[in-house]
């Protein structure tokens, strides 16, 4: 039986990555595979990138293939399933895997592929120590906190987006009240993610960190001040206010997990084993809840409603002109992975505002994209290999998902990521001139993003897209065409002779 499209693309990624054995773990986003790779020297972008089904390769802390949404998750579980882990789990160590193809190779060979791999991995060693950064380090600690969560904000955010439809529809006397328990029922299913979200980013922090998975959602339970009443407040030790519950949000967590995993791991170095089950959790809870809730919710508290605040002010004060500048430069961000930073702002927003009216704006980076995409795909008609790229890579950039279209046409021919960006400014040009529109959740964009506009100003949001796909296309028809382009070439990229 002939193996199936995800079966085959899981192979031959394991075939371009040094095999199984080069991966220490594995997980998954919207639309790429991200392995934490061993040994760079074994990878072969060029094969990655040529692959049938792959978008694109991106290398930063970890190895991201590009498959696209749908494909993703199939392709992740099959080459997890072939090695027996879960997603994210420690893959196996490399000598319990063996290699058929190694062992059909004469002593020769293999003795010159292991010089030549030693020369590379200490090639590749220099580079990720300039790499590595303690910003990209950040960055990909807290991508790795949030993206297992993204498809909950998704699903809870449109649950929420309902919930609000009917219920304006009950005020206006447009249902009957007997639609009240069920919209009762979907604010309860909403509000079990972002009542409690704390305690799932505590957890996720945890595995992240290295720390124990249920006491970091312990330490995010404690910023909750579970039975603490109005009556009996804890104050805060630096202006004798009332805490009050999730002080310091998210950011707040993430750090106090960070702070447990250290304290944590220096017990288990120096409790006797028989009694580190009972002593190292007690006093790492002790210790870091106390820890947390006088010391990281105020501080936190003042640096998150600080940073609410400050884009809020730029937005209301910028209006437009900020608008256009976060438009403009959000897809370099995406490239460079610093877009990662923002989700906790995202977050702490709709946690203090309801909504996030930053989402929205940045989301009209991708409609500049399509823009973009569909000037080339008319003035480069002729270009059939470019011309199927963009046919595949459209709809799902329509859907708010970008990555196909960034690094399998804009980015690769360089002035139509340029003006992909102006599109993508001129859209956030327009949502930031309308002002009050926000998203209720985070996820996805693009079109995909109009049920989750708060508060009914979905035509704004619509505005701003129709903006950004005009902008993108018209900066590009007229000056994004490189001459390349335009060379008449078959599917498989062969020059077609006039």
């Amino acid at each position: 039986m002939a193996e199936d499209k995800y079966t085959r693309i899981a192979n031959a990624i394991y075939a371009h990555v040094g095999g199984p054995q080069n991966i220490e773990k594995l997980i998954h986003c919207m639309t790429r595979v991200r392995m934490t790779i061993r040994d760079y020297s074994l990878v072969d972008m060029d094969g990655l990138k040529a692959i049938d089904g792959v978008m694109g390769v991106v290398q930063e802390d970890t190895l991201q293939v590009i498959v696209g949404p749908g494909t993703v998750d199939k392709v992740a579980d099959v080459m997890v399933k072939q090695v027996g882990v879960g997603l994210g789990e420690p893959f196996p160590d490399p000598s319990t895997f063996t290699s058929d193809a190694m062992a059909t190779k004469s002593e020769h060979q293999r003795d010159k592929e292991m010089v030549e791999a030693k020369a590379k991995e200490v090639h590749a060693a220099q580079k990720a120590k300039i790499k590595q950064t303690p910003v990209r380090k950040v960055l990909s600690a807290i991508s790795s906190i949030f993206i297992p969560l993204i498809p909950v904000f998704v699903g809870a955010g449109l649950i929420s987006g309902i919930a609000s439809i009917l219920s304006n529809m009950m005020l206006a006397g447009d249902i009957s009240k007997s639609w009240t328990d069920f919209i009762t029922v979907l604010k309860v299913i909403n509000s079990g993610l972002f009542s409690y979200l704390v305690i799932y980013v505590g957890i996720n922090s945890a595995t992240v960190f290295g720390a124990t998975a249920g006491l970091g959602g312990v330490i995010g339970a404690v910023t909750l001040l579970t039975g603490v009443t109005p009556q009996a407040p804890i104050h805060n030790i630096f202006n004798g206010q009332a805490l009050s519950a999730g002080q310091g949000g998210i950011i707040g967590v993430i750090f106090a997990v960070w702070v447990l995993a250290i304290v944590e791991k220096w017990l288990h170095k120096v409790i006797p084993d028989s009694i580190d089950i009972i002593i190292t959790p007690t006093i790492a809870l002790l210790v870091v809840g106390v820890f947390t809730i006088f010391l990281v919710m105020p501080i936190a508290g003042v640096i998150s409603n600080s940073l609410v605040g400050a884009i809020e002010w730029i937005l209301n004060v910028g209006g437009a002109i900020s608008g256009f500048v976060l438009g403009l430069l959000f897809l370099p961000m995406v490239m460079f992975g610093l877009h990662q930073i923002l989700t906790p702002i995202h977050i702490e927003m709709i946690n203090k505002l309801g909504m996030t009216p930053l989402l929205p704006i940045l989301a009209m980076a991708g409609a500049g994209q399509v823009g973009a995409a569909l000037a080339l795909w008319i003035r480069c008609r002729n270009n059939k290999q470019l011309s199927n790229m963009i046919k595949g890579a459209l709809p799902v950039g329509v859907l708010g998902v970008g990555e196909p279209l960034i690094y399998g046409v804009t980015l690769p021919l360089g002035r139509p990521f340029i003006t992909a960006c102006i599109g993508g400014g001129i859209g956030g040009a327009v949502i930031g001139g309308l002002g009050n529109i926000g998203a209720t959740a985070i996820g996805p964009s693009g079109v995909a993003l109009i049920p989750l506009i708060a508060n009914g100003h979905w035509l704004g949001y619509v505005i701003g897209l129709l903006a950004a796909y005009a902008g993108g296309f018209v900066a590009t028809y007229f000056f994004g065409i490189p001459s390349s382009a335009k060379i008449a070439k078959d599917k498989e990229g062969h020059v077609i002779e006039a």
